[in-house]
Formats: structure tokens, C-alpha cells, sequence
């Protein structure tokens, strides 16, 4: 069974900065994808960053430049640093984790909520 725990999570002013990290344990395959989604009120949940175990990344048009997301393979962790945050980023985080064997296992987090508000 996998486990996915965030961490980091809170309230920042416009123009701030904020580290989301989530670690994960159990029995996750080599290959694989780890990454970031955020869900507003009212809205669909939709991709901020991921990254492959290789270190292949990709970003939200939204957000490159601003966020930044990395890994530590030998921890099974992914971050996410946040910087330049706008009231338009405020959102619950959910960390997730993916990989292909015959089928497709996605794995998340339980969210972690970023408010972005002077």
C-alpha cells in the first residue's frame, strides 16, 4: 500500500513565498511520475508541476517561472517551492504519484491548503 503525506501548507501574503513537501512510502515502483495538483472552489482539479524519477519536469503556463519542483529519489519525496504567490494560486495541493506497470497506479495525497490573501 502506498502512503502520500504533505506538509507545508498555510497562509502568505501576495508576492511571498511557501515549500510544499510530501513524502512517500510503501511499495512504489522505480519509474515513475510525482507531482503537484491544486483544486479551488469551483473548479476542476488541474496540474501544477510534475517530475519524473529521470528529472524530466513540466509546469502549468501558469506558474513557470514562479514555482519550482524537485525530488529526492532516495526519499521518495517530491517539494514544490512557491514563490511570487498571487491570490489567484490559493487552492488545496494534492501531491501525486503515478507510474505504468500493465496498468496505469495513481496515488494522492490528502491535500494541504495554500491561502494566498494580504
Amino acid at each position: 500500500q502506498v502512503q502520500l503525506v504533505e506538509s507545508g501548507g498555510g497562509l502568505v501574503q501576495p508576492g511571498g513565498s511557501l515549500r510544499l513537501s510530501c513524502a512517500a512510502s510503501g511499495s512504489i515502483f522505480s519509474t515513475n511520475t510525482m507531482g503537484w495538483y491544486r483544486q479551488a472552489p469551483g473548479k476542476e482539479r488541474e496540474l501544477v508541476a510534475a517530475i519524473t524519477n529521470g528529472g524530466n519536469t513540466n509546469y502549468a503556463d501558469s506558474v513557470k517561472g514562479r514555482f519550482t519542483i524537485s525530488r529526492d529519489n532516495a526519499k521518495n519525496t517530491v517539494y514544490l517551492q512557491m514563490n511570487s504567490l498571487k491570490p489567484e494560486d490559493t487552492a488545496v495541493y494534492y501531491c501525486n504519484l503515478n507510474w505504468w506497470v500493465i496498468t496505469r497506479r495513481v496515488y494522492w495525497g490528502q491535500g494541504t491548503q495554500v491561502t494566498v490573501s494580504s
